[in-house]
């Protein structure tokens, strides 16, 4: 766990946003690492449909970043292929939404390989995918179902909600030995700049941050929900004096259990705030981690803020649907009882 995961701080620094530092931690790691291929649609000259690969086809050419037919499940298929000749393939599905033609490749192949193969081989293979609303995209292109794939043994599932993140965490992902589902908000891709260290560094996978200290009631979110979030928590402190402990996951699997249940033991409440929806959503299993782990430390029920169950609406129904400061303060304010 730790309290914001910020590198070096003497290191220089560039100001970049989420995107940015998505692309620069491609180019770092393709610069380090000759085996570090990126393959998807549009990838290549286009540069991306968000430009997350921007210029990475100009400095490393077609035989390293590779515009493939529009076909997910060749995509991820392809990748699995490269990964078990020696290569670190990081494959881009466009939008989360379209990732359900990879699901067999995925689930079935990438991420039961090392057991399959009782550990003589792996697939060290990064998945890419912009995921969420509030873009006002059409069907399909908002989608968030992080569940679908915490659900999977095998697969580790990262979701960053800064620039600074997104570079350490794409870094570690790239170089892990096993399947990396790694989803970034395009709500935050231009959202906002941050200070980024320049060159190499890895945000630990399966380390929470703690964004916002607080004692009243611990918050779980991540990705597009925290900045909300914090907002929520920062005004009801100011009108209310509810001090809230905002707890950003940055891994969804595996789950940093310890910083999650350590925070609860603090507060002894609990919400979770999510875009995709309520129902089977992963704030039911932080919920039940807590109770299975500190239910004795439990003073009211945990409140879950999150998505309808229903599909992501269309553009004037988006910002309803998802969990805005307005909403997630109210549900703190319910589970502390004001």
């Amino acid at each position: 766990m730790s309290s914001a995961a910020t590198p070096d701080s003497d290191r220089r620094t560039d100001s970049l946003t989420l995107v940015e530092a998505v692309q620069d931690a491609l180019y770092t790691e393709m610069t380090a690492d000759e085996n570090v291929v990126v393959l998807g649609e549009d990838v290549g000259e286009n540069g991306g449909v968000f430009r997350a690969t921007e210029a990475l086809y100009e400095e490393f050419g077609g035989d390293r970043v590779v515009d493939t037919p529009l076909a997910e499940s060749g995509i991820v298929g392809t990748a699995i292929g490269l990964a078990l000749s020696g290569m670190r393939p990081v494959a881009e599905i466009q939008f989360m939404g379209f990732a359900y033609p990879a699901f067999d490749q995925i689930v079935s192949h990438a991420s039961r390989l090392r057991s399959r193969s009782h550990g003589k081989y792996s697939a060290p293979i990064v998945i890419r995918a912009p995921y969420g609303g509030g873009i006002r995209a059409p069907e399909h292109h908002s989608e968030s179902k992080e569940a679908f794939f915490v659900h999977e043994p095998g697969l580790k599932v990262v979701c960053p909600s800064t620039p600074a993140d997104a570079k350490g965490l794409l870094i570690a992902s790239v170089r892990d030995p096993d399947p990396v589902v790694f989803l970034e908000p395009k709500l935050l891709y231009r959202a906002f700049r941050e200070d980024v260290p320049t060159g190499s560094y890895e945000v630990p996978l399966a380390d929470a941050a703690i964004r916002r200290e607080g004692e009243d009631i611990s918050v779980y979110t991540w990705g597009a929900m925290t900045r909300p979030t914090l907002i929520a928590a920062e005004n009801v402190a100011e009108e209310y004096g509810v001090e809230a402990e905002v707890v950003d996951l940055r891994t969804l699997s595996p789950l940093d259990v310890e910083t999650i249940v350590d925070s609860f033991r603090k507060t002894g409440r609990a919400a979770v705030v999510h875009e995709a929806p309520k129902t089977a959503g992963l704030g039911a299993e932080i919920a039940t981690t807590i109770q299975e782990r500190a239910v004795c430390y439990q003073k009211a029920p945990i409140k879950r803020i999150a998505g309808f169950d229903t599909p992501m609406p269309l553009h004037a129904l988006e910002d309803y649907y998802l969990p805005q400061a307005v909403r997630i303060q109210d549900g703190i304010l319910e589970t502390v009882d004001f």
